[in-house]
């Protein structure tokens, strides 16, 4: 039987997870990304691109849709151009990158040198098949915006599907009915 109080990463004072199981077990670090979710979504703060221990970057991406085009804004504050890459087959579009960053400080009899390494990829499907040449894609202030223009068939205007029915009315335009005899009539929205 599952002993309940080995879930919990506390019994009374003690702490259950070591160090190293933290940071190796998949239900832990799904546990604390959540609680991180959770903390940024009801603070009113969303947060830069965050770095698990794994050196894994979990970018933020935004996806908006307009008449003519989908837009895909990335978060990717510190990654330089040279060091992604965007990909499209078919219908799935994703973006890898990797981010580097060196810190060194020296002062009196100190020498400090930190790096940070973390590498992400993000993957959208999107709603139809596109030519690559339909992407465009620019960096800004460490945000990646893509602009992927929809092909002509997804642009058309919807088209109205006339009814037909058993008593023999069917919709010629908006605001009038044909009357089975053949009588055209005005109908008004109540």
């Amino acid at each position: 039987m599952l002993d309940l109080r080995t879930l919990v990463p506390w019994a009374g004072g003690r702490h259950v997870s070591s160090p190293a199981t933290r940071d190796t077990d998949p239900f832990t670090a799904f546990r604390r990304e959540m609680d991180r979710l959770f903390d940024d979504a009801f603070s009113g703060r969303w947060a830069a691109p965050t770095l698990t221990a794994a050196g894994t970057m979990v970018p933020r991406m935004d996806v908006e849709e307009t008449e003519t085009d989908i837009i895909v804004s990335m978060e990717l504050p510190g990654v330089d151009e040279k060091d992604l890459a965007i990909d499209l087959t078919g219908d799935m579009l994703t973006v890898k990158g990797e981010k580097k960053e060196e810190k060194e400080s020296k002062e009196e009899g100190r020498h400090v040198v930190e790096r940070t390494y973390g590498s992400f990829a993000r993957s959208i499907r999107l709603p139809y098949n596109v030519d690559a040449e339909a992407v465009d894609a620019t960096v800004d202030k460490g945000v990646l915006t893509l602009k992927v223009r929809k092909p002509a068939e997804a642009r058309s205007e919807p088209k109205r599907i006339a009814i037909k029915g058993g008593s023999g009315a069917k919709t010629v335009e908006a605001g009038t009915t044909t009357a089975p005899e053949g009588e055209k009539t005005e109908t008004t929205a109540a």
